[in-house]
């Protein structure tokens, strides 16, 4: 009976690890490209202990954010992520045409897609980007934007 039972647990145990295995996610391919970070208005940051953030999009946003307007495809949101004050990686969510249907409907934001880059502007392979997809799904009301609401009283300031 010992003997039956061992494989079997073995065989078990395997499966679970190789199951587990598959079900890290990481960042994958997809269609985010890293913008021209000079085009883009830095219009807030965020603080968290050691983390600071700044985040910036396109002028053209900007006016679509402030005019209750549909933010346009080609648009870039970027979180520049610093780490007691040093830049550790970037964000990107990007609007383009089409970007949804790359997804099925339980992992769809929009046509929004997000990617993590390190500084050196290499795509971080460690992130999990369903995480992204997944978190910023609550805010479809906001074109699935945390800030948003911070873009109408930019006044060329950063808003805090």
């Amino acid at each position: 009976m010992q003997r039956i039972a061992y494989p079997v647990a073995l065989s078990v145990l395997a499966a679970s690890a190789a199951s587990l295995i598959g079900w890290q996610v990481h960042a994958e391919p997809n269609s985010v490209q890293f913008p021209d970070l000079d085009a883009l208005v830095h219009y807030t940051t965020v603080r968290r202990g050691n983390v600071m953030e700044h985040i910036m999009t396109t002028p053209a946003a900007m006016e679509a954010v402030k005019n209750s307007q549909p933010i346009p495809a080609g648009t870039h949101f970027v979180l520049v992520d610093h780490r007691d004050g040093e830049l550790y990686r970037y964000f990107v969510m990007e609007k383009g045409g089409g970007f949804g249907a790359d997804y099925d409907e339980s992992r769809r934001t929009g046509d929004w897609q997000f990617q993590w880059f390190w500084p050196d502007k290499s795509i971080n392979m460690d992130e999990n980007t369903a995480r992204c997809q997944s978190c910023h799904s609550g805010q479809q009301d906001s074109d699935y934007l945390y800030t948003a609401y911070r873009i109408p009283r930019f006044d060329g300031t950063p808003v805090e």
